[in-house]
């Protein structure tokens, strides 16, 4: 590890939950996913802890069985306006897809947000793995996910030409001359490409950090390969060492063979972790949690990957059913990931679900034990940091209170806020608008 390299965190605000019985807890507000007060509060504690980011997670088709989350959520860049207003140095990730979107608007939501919060906006780039979604956006059915991924490569590079529509110094208001633009510092886009043609120019100016930074979350093939070309942070999902060791060592060296610094791409899994003041207790709670899942949830949640697929039709006891064929439009890194463990280790149905549902949690313990979980992750090369999903207020105070300050004086993580924007707390550059780099490059070769 190099003495600058610094753990980072993230927090994924996640209202009511995620699971099924998540809301039940009596600490937690029933309406906490429509309740902006909710969010502001908690955005407020991840800052005052030093936290990256906040992130929102997002996705636009539900069915009545969808975790209670899901069902009654705030818009992301609408929510994050509010909390930009409320806090001051926190970044602010929200997610928008790529297949239901159109550039334009997408950059201008984006560069508003950036521009609100003093240059603390990320977006988080999807591509929608619900194959409803399409009947929500006047399609029959969704788009190929080889498309998908094409469309969300050129969908990023039109964006972020129109992120750079003009110069940073393109407006100098000069009023004694009656000058508000220098004319010669507006660039229109007029990119025509297989999926999108925009002429451009955007109509708002970069912000602080250039331009919004990016983020992206993919299991399958492609969804690795996109990370790699466009991604500057990544949520990943990982349920061991050994699978996030392998999933961070293929993206960076995706990214290196691309001509990118690998530690301009960082890796950030989610983290769910179990907390108790000692490792037995931890343990027993954790014990205590999946023995309160229900099956029939649990087979929702595994059908949820295969586009809400019904599992209940099947037999319980056999061997875990063929559904490749539904794994190929889809949520497919994770529906593949499901398939693979069922038959690698001959799993029926209901023991599949268990599986998932019950899924092992390399961070449950003492704050130490979690603590040192985190610093093996972050030392060994499985990741640069984590987004942590902030649901139960408990939860979230112990991890504040109690796995914070170990990481802190381990030399892991900040203690105070060193830059103002999301790019400066991530260790990554300010992105120079591609315009004025060429200037300099014309002038030069002349």
């Amino acid at each position: 590890m190099t003495a600058s390299r610094q753990l980072h965190l993230g927090a994924i605000l996640s209202g009511v939950g995620t699971t099924q019985n998540g809301w039940l807890h009596p600490d937690l507000p029933g309406d906490a996913s429509v309740n902006i007060d909710w969010y502001i509060d908690n955005a407020r504690k991840a800052e005052a802890a030093k936290f990256d980011l906040v992130f929102i997670v997002d996705s636009p088709y539900i069915t009545p069985d969808t975790a209670p989350h899901f069902l009654n959520r705030l818009e992301p860049l609408t929510l994050l306006s509010a909390v930009a207003t409320a806090t001051s140095r926190i970044g602010l990730a929200g997610t928008l897809t790529t297949s239901y979107w159109e550039p334009f608007n997408v950059a201008r939501q984006f560069a508003s947000l950036d521009l609100i919060s003093r240059g603390r906006a990320a977006w988080n780039v999807v591509t929608t793995g619900l194959e409803g979604a399409a009947r929500n956006y006047g399609r029959e059915e969704h788009f190929d996910h080889k498309l998908r991924y094409a469309r969300a490569r050129e969908f990023v590079d039109v964006v972020q030409g129109l992120w750079d529509s003009y110069e940073d110094d393109a407006f100098p208001r000069d009023k004694a001359n009656a000058v508000f633009l220098d004319k010669g510092k507006q660039h229109p886009l007029n990119h025509q490409g297989a999926f999108f043609s925009v002429a451009g120019p955007l109509n708002i100016q970069r912000s602080p950090q250039g331009q919004p930074v990016i983020f992206q979350a993919g299991e399958s093939e492609q969804g690795r390969a996109l990370g790699a070309a466009i991604a500057e942070g990544i949520y990943a999902n990982a349920e061991s060492f050994d699978q996030a060791q392998e999933y961070y060592a293929d993206v960076k060296r995706r990214a290196t063979a691309l001509g990118r610094n690998p530690d301009h791409i960082l890796i950030l899994p989610g983290l769910i972790p179990i907390i108790a003041d000692t490792d037995e207790e931890a343990r027993a709670i954790e014990e205590e949690q999946n023995g309160k899942l229900d099956l029939n949830k649990a087979l929702v949640q595994l059908g949820r990957p295969f586009n809400y697929h019904d599992f209940t039709q099947y037999d319980l006891d056999a061997p875990f059913p063929d559904v490749s064929h539904l794994s190929l439009n889809s949520y497919k890194g994770r529906a593949e990931r499901i398939i693979r463990t069922a038959q690698r280790d001959n799993l029926t149905l209901r023991e599949t679900a268990w599986r998932f549902a019950a899924r092992a949690n390399p961070f449950v313990g003492s704050p130490k034990t979690v603590a040192d979980e985190i610093e093996r992750w972050f030392l060994d090369g499985a990741s640069d940091g984590f987004n942590l999903r902030v649901t139960n207020p408990a939860d979230f105070a112990i991890f504040v209170d109690r796995v914070v300050p170990l990481l802190q004086a381990r030399g892991l993580f900040r203690t105070e806020y060193a830059h103002d924007t999301l790019r400066g707390h991530l260790g990554l550059p300010f992105v120079q608008n591609r315009h004025a780099r060429a200037a300099p490059a014309a002038i030069a070769a002349e």
